[in-house]
């Protein structure tokens, strides 16, 4: 398979989420500083990928009128991001998939090419964005043809990222010149902790 480009990446938000922490609301339509979470990520990865792709499973009027597809769990019952991943993948047209969560607001932007570099020189199937010791795996850039691997782990009960991993050649990505880019809001308080400018973007 070639290198990934641009062009040949699809880029995925996952916003399918309940959003418990923030008081049930759907993150991805938070506002901060009076944008909805969500259509700030989309401005932050439109310029680095092809096609995008939005996967959600609630208000998806809302999520719609930001322009791209919307596609849902495939999966019953909220089964977090590995299901959003299996909805993307099996959405996605192009050799690669990318994808970022809708309450990581100030995402890099040469995300994509830093993965893809990794992907490349490590002849991986994914490579996966890491600030010092944490992985951050919905941060993941990744061949589409994991959709089948992760179909099976799905099926067998797996649910955990990081135990995916595990089945594939995978390859992490050094970003720690920029750890606050993958700063999330998961609650209230830290949406106006933000608002207020008291955490670094």
């Amino acid at each position: 398979m070639k290198p990934p480009t641009p062009e040949t990446i699809t880029g995925l938000v996952l916003a399918g989420g309940l959003g418990r922490r923030m008081g049930r609301i759907d993150k991805g339509l938070a506002l901060l500083d009076g944008q909805p979470m969500a259509g700030r990520v989309l401005e932050r990865l439109r310029p680095q990928v092809g096609p995008l792709i939005i996967n959600a499973n609630q208000n998806l009027d809302d999520y719609a009128r930001f322009g791209p597809p919307v596609v849902c769990d495939r999966l019953e019952g909220f089964a977090g991001p590995l299901a959003g991943l299996e909805a993307g993948l099996a959405a996605c047209t192009t050799p690669y998939l990318v994808s970022a969560p809708c309450d990581s607001p100030f995402l890099p932007p040469d995300l994509v090419i830093r993965l893809a570099d990794t992907l490349t020189a490590a002849r991986a199937s994914i490579a996966v964005a890491r600030t010092g010791d944490q992985l951050h795996p919905v941060f993941s850039l990744m061949r589409r043809d994991a959709l089948a691997d992760l179909q099976a782990f799905l099926r067998a009960g797996g649910r955990r990222m990081e135990r995916w991993l595990q089945r594939l050649r995978w390859a992490p990505c050094p970003f720690d010149d920029v750890p606050e880019a993958f700063a999330n809001i998961n609650t209230p308080e830290e949406l106006r902790a933000h608002e207020a400018g008291e955490t670094p973007r």
